[in-house]
């Protein structure tokens, strides 16, 4: 036992060494956030006009042809400057006219940047950003819709996300997307989703941004540390067997999406402690949706990030001045140093998510009718996994409060905590102390 003890502690130590080197990359990376690049591309988005994703296409100046191209240009100088590291291409759909809100044919062009990993190159996490916008009439892609912040403020910091973290190498791979017809009815995310799947993708996440750049709420409370991460609690397209389990051992808000939420929340509170994370417990706001959503409906996990206080006389809106009102979707409403922040947000944790091994796939939990709860699982693929953490919590608590590093192992016992009082969960643990998010228990044993 007392050498056991010893290897953990060799290992814990190991791991606080390489984690306390990478903890300053993550400094690192939000110091080198720029609002003033962020600003640039917000204004040039928001000066092509409109960007709906039936207006024009051939024109050079105005319009989602002019948008994406740029959007592309953009990616492909990163690209340039990191040496080919990134792969710029787009991603096609046709969509026929719907009877709602398609009333001509158009192909949905998104743009994707993909950032090959080293170790990993089939596993993904994406950052994502709207290309199109709207205004009162979302039929309407003739009039200005400049969408400053709705979404050229998520577009914008998914581009800088890009060009900070192609300075890195990672060994998951990361997209950085553009997805066009989201105000139209999610057709950019839909198809993207649906490539992946059909490409045999392992999706990490994906972190949509739809956004990113208001301070001042509708309400009147302005507020430039708080933001929102939605997500759902359990996955839309989970077996029957799955939902009649989780009657009995519990799981209700333990989906995957809900797991990704949570380690948002943990990096964001361990390396951006001024800033003030809200989970959501909801699939989007009330009664609407976004682009994770059809991520979400194939299985994937996926959150939405976004302000924490919305100005609705700022989106969807045409612009006008209506009872000493001022409406539209324009740039003197964006805050550009809060819409750096929520790009931080997202990069730092692109970077631990690329960074860290793949998570377990198969955790069985046991423990009943005793005083110790029980785990076994099937290791990790991976030369780079120095072992497993058990995280636990109440309950009723919406985060995990408790942890212990059990070593390169494939069981392990916590002695005097009651299975029947506590969730479980089980992280893969980097040597480069990065975490995989946690996964909940997915099967049951019994001694």
């Amino acid at each position: 036992m007392k050498n056991f003890s010893s290897v953990l502690t060799l290992l814990s130590l190991l791991c606080f060494q390489a984690y306390g080197q990478q903890a300053q990359d993550f400094y690192t990376i939000i110091d080198k956030v720029a609002d003033e690049r962020i600003e640039k591309d917000i204004r040039i988005l928001a000066n092509f006009g409109t960007r709906h994703t039936l207006s024009d296409t051939l024109s050079e100046r105005r319009g989602i042809g002019a948008a994406r191209r740029w959007i592309f240009n953009e990616f492909q100088s990163i690209a340039k400057a990191c040496n080919g590291c990134i792969e710029v291409s787009y991603q096609k759909n046709y969509q026929e006219v719907d009877g709602r809100r398609i009333v001509k044919p158009v192909w949905i062009n998104n743009v994707i940047a993909i950032q090959k990993g080293t170790k990993y190159p089939n596993r993904y996490i994406i950052m994502s950003g709207d290309i199109d916008s709207r205004i009162s009439d979302p039929t309407n892609y003739i009039d200005d819709s400049p969408g400053a912040n709705d979404n050229a403020s998520g577009m914008a910091g998914t581009i800088e996300a890009a060009r900070v973290l192609s300075g890195y190498q990672f060994e998951n791979s990361i997209i950085y997307a553009g997805l066009a017809g989201e105000e139209q009815g999610l057709f950019g995310g839909a198809g993207l989703a649906k490539y992946a799947q059909d490409q045999g993708w392992e999706i990490i996440g994906i972190l949509n941004n739809d956004m990113i750049g208001n301070i001042k709420g509708v309400d009147g409370v302005i507020d430039n540390r708080s933001f929102r991460i939605f997500s759902e609690p359990t996955p839309a397209n989970e077996s029957e067997r799955a939902r009649k389990s989780r009657r009995f051992y519990g799981g209700e808000v333990d989906g995957i999406s809900r797991q990704l939420a949570r380690y948002v929340l943990k990096t964001v509170q361990t390396y951006m402690p001024e800033m003030n994370p809200m989970m959501i417990y909801r699939l989007d706001r009330f009664g609407r949706g976004g682009h994770h959503r059809p991520f979400n409906d194939l299985g994937f996990a996926g959150i939405r990030i976004m302000e924490a206080h919305e100005n609705y006389t700022q989106q969807h809106q045409d612009i006008r001045e209506e009872e000493g009102i001022a409406y539209g979707d324009v740039i003197d409403a964006v805050d550009f140093a809060y819409a750096r922040k929520l790009t931080a947000v997202n990069a730092i944790n692109l970077a631990a998510l690329a960074w860290a091994p793949p998570a377990v796939e198969e955790l069985a939990i046991g423990g009943i009718v005793e005083a110790s709860a029980k785990f076994k699982w099937k290791k990790a693929e991976g030369d780079n996994i120095a072992g497993y953490k058990i995280y636990w919590r109440d309950t009723t608590s919406p985060t995990w409060d408790h942890s212990r590093f059990v070593g390169d192992v494939s069981e392990a016992t916590l002695e005097g905590i009651v299975i029947d009082n506590f969730f479980f969960g089980l992280s893969t643990v980097g040597k480069n102390g990065q975490e995989s998010p946690a996964v909940f228990p997915n099967k049951i044993f019994r001694n």
